[in-house]
């Protein structure tokens, strides 16, 4: 294959990671941004999970529509549009006055999106087969990565420029993902030719081809998972002993020893997954995870705690790249731009559930019990792909992804 898939991958990597990072920025100041510049004194945590969750919900309706318009015309104008757009977006955000354009620009943020899976689709459909494991598992690591550098640097700039500028500092790095873009991805396997498909046709194209349908439901699981403790975590790091002036400095380090090891870890699930299949992959990442949720209840101690996160990183880190993987695998080529915009909506309503699930259940019963709960919900997930493989249809996988092509 005469075709710079390698330079496609790097290059993406760079991209994907600036534009987590500048995401990831604005998320230690948020919430003090509303309260200090906007004036918001009465109904804070509404505003502040409203100003979240807002841009997940807008994300995770449109992109079907933006998955729509990537296979019809690559997955490359769809980088550029993504990445400029949303570098505009950032410089509206010096110019909010008041919470309502706050939550205006928010749900402008989301409805624009659509950079990292555009750029996982590219990625995905130009690389050849024997290497997509290889590469989706690299490229998982670029929003691990930007996760851990992006709240760093935000919290700093915040601190020493002001909120404002902060935003402004976010939009000049997503336009560094666009110009990467521009500049040094090349695309090939899409047909500008082919009339555009319409997104409710694609939405019973993909309930139509159940592979598909089964990983996207996976995909909305684990990720809920992930977000139904970023409401706790602080507080359970306060629960195990640290004062209040440093529990968000030990929050900051166990939340970044899970992005480490992913860092880590990732590319090699990546090639273990094209040697022992990618299904078989998926359930390891998962029972690790939920042996390690589960067993996050019997440690009481800081190091313990962030050692066992970091440990449980290691393992869960295999899931994505995997499924990724899988929906190459369950699509048709042609389909993948749309596949993975399906991804990203199932990924964004589980970052919409999963907060507020963890926020509900942190009310009700202890903390350690929501990570066994956490845990246990991971294993019955593996337990189940397990079971339909041997179980039940009597069909195996392999004929039911070669159905769909």
């Amino acid at each position: 294959m005469n075709f710079p898939w390698k330079r496609n991958l790097y290059v993406l990597w760079l991209g994907v990671f600036f534009c987590s990072t500048a995401y990831s920025m604005v998320i230690p100041f948020m919430s003090l941004f509303i309260a200090h510049d906007l004036g918001v004194t009465e109904h804070l945590t509404l505003w502040s999970g409203i100003a979240f969750g807002i841009t997940f919900l807008a994300g995770a309706l449109i992109s079907p529509y933006w998955g729509s318009l990537s296979d019809k015309y690559g997955r490359k104008p769809m980088l550029l549009r993504s990445g400029f757009a949303l570098s505009a977006v950032y410089l509206l955000y010096f110019f909010v006055k008041d919470p309502y354009q706050l939550i205006a620009v928010r749900i402008l943020s989301g409805l624009l999106a659509g950079y990292v899976p555009s750029a996982i689709a590219l990625v995905a459909t130009n690389t050849p087969e024997k290497h997509v494991g290889y590469s989706l598992g690299i490229m998982s690591t670029a929003g691990a990565a930007g996760g851990i550098i992006g709240p760093l640097v935000g919290g700093s700039l915040s601190k020493f420029i002001g909120y404002r500028e902060s935003f402004l500092a976010s939009g000049c790095v997503v336009l560094i993902s666009a110009l990467i873009a521009l500049i040094f991805v090349k695309e090939q396997n899409f047909d500008r030719n082919r009339e555009r498909s319409h997104v409710l046709d694609d939405l019973k194209e993909a309930s139509a081809n159940r592979p598909l349908m089964g990983k996207l439901f996976v995909v909305l699981i684990v990720t809920a998972s992930v977000m139904v403790l970023e409401p706790l975590l602080s507080l359970y790091v306060l629960d195990l002993g640290a004062s209040a002036s440093n529990a968000s400095f030990s929050s900051g380090i166990i939340f970044s020893a899970v992005g480490i090891s992913t860092v880590i870890a990732a590319p090699l699930w990546g090639k273990i997954g094209e040697r022992i299949g990618y299904r078989n992959t998926l359930m390891i990442g998962l029972i690790g995870g939920g042996v390690g949720n589960i067993l996050q209840h019997f440690f009481h101690s800081l190091i313990g705690f962030g050692t066992l996160r970091f440990v449980y990183g290691l393992f869960f880190a295999a899931v994505f790249p995997a499924l990724n993987a899988l929906i190459v695998q369950a699509t048709k080529p042609e389909f993948r731009g749309r596949a993975f915009s399906l991804n990203q909506s199932a990924s964004q309503l589980g970052n919409m559930v999963g907060p507020i699930a963890g926020g509900a259940l942190g009310g009700w019963i202890s903390i350690p019990v929501v990570f066994v709960l956490n845990g246990v919900l991971l294993s019955i997930t593996a337990a189940t792909l397990r079971f339909k493989s041997r179980f039940g249809s009597g069909r195996s996988e392999e004929q039911e992804l070669t159905d769909t092509r």
